[in-house]
């Protein structure tokens, strides 16, 4: 093997391993779109109150 068909494969074990990684990164990202998005539609965590009217869940006193 020459020189040149040394260097080139070496160039493009490395361009193969950079889309490899760039690859990846955004696999991850987009799984945690999923799943941010399925917590949201499931209404994970704290319930919203954002369309309920005033007063609705603040404090209530049973000692009267």
């Amino acid at each position: 093997m020459d020189m040149m068909a040394m260097v080139s494969t070496m160039l493009a074990a490395q361009q193969g391993a950079l889309q490899s990684n760039i690859s990846a990164t955004l696999m991850k990202q987009n799984a945690d779109m999923e799943k941010s998005t399925v917590l949201t539609l499931l209404g994970a965590g704290q319930p919203s109150l954002a369309n309920v009217g005033a007063g609705v869940g603040g404090n209530l006193n049973v000692t009267a």
